[in-house]
Formats: C-alpha cells, sequence, structure tokens
C-alpha cells in the first residue's frame, strides 16, 4: 500500500486540530516548492526549467521583460502551456534576485 493510501485511510480518524497540523507539516515539508518548475543538476547548469522542457524560467521572464506577450511566448515554445507560463510567473514572483541574477550573467556571456 502507498504512503499516499495510508494517509488517505487515516483522514477520517484524524480530529481537526489533526488534520490542520498535517497541513501545516506538509506545507512546511514542501518549503519552497513551485509546481511546474524544478531545478535539477546537470540540466541547464541547474537553473531553474519549466518541468518536461529545458526552458528556464529566466529566459522567459527576460522575454517578457523585452516584450514578448505570453500568446507569443507560447507560439515560441510550442511544448509550453498557459500553467507553465503561470508558473514561471510566481516562481520570478518569490525568486527576483536569484532570476535577475540569472539573466545577468546570461547577458554578460
Amino acid at each position: 500500500m502507498s504512503a499516499l493510501r495510508q494517509v488517505e485511510g487515516l483522514l477520517p480518524a484524524l480530529t481537526r486540530a489533526e488534520k490542520a497540523q498535517l497541513l501545516r507539516m506538509v506545507v512546511q515539508d514542501l518549503g519552497d516548492a513551485f509546481p511546474g518548475v524544478e531545478s535539477s543538476p546537470g540540466v541547464c547548469g541547474g537553473e531553474p526549467c519549466i518541468v518536461r522542457t529545458r526552458i528556464p524560467v529566466w529566459v522567459l521572464e527576460q522575454a517578457r521583460r523585452l516584450g514578448v506577450s505570453e500568446e507569443g511566448l507560447l507560439r515560441c515554445y510550442p511544448t509550453l502551456r498557459a500553467e507553465d507560463l503561470a508558473n514561471a510567473w510566481a516562481y520570478v514572483r518569490s525568486h527576483r534576485v536569484e532570476i535577475d541574477e540569472q539573466i545577468h550573467a546570461n547577458e554578460a556571456a
């Protein structure tokens, strides 16, 4: 039985307070996780990329800063979905300094 199924089986037995505590534990465990964005050593230098692709978030943000619309990005990158862009923008909002540094480093290269 998977761990998820075990937790699912235990949920009805938990009090509301225990469920709230479990939720806090899950959120804390996720930490700085962003759905749809992942960093993997050996993929694009470990920079955060859109899952299923090798498109770094900084590339999308730089294009947006240069005036490329979301529609334009979706045309340029046919593997992207609108949801991917929403995830990228959320990541940028939370990691602005990191993304700015990546943009600057790649402009200087």
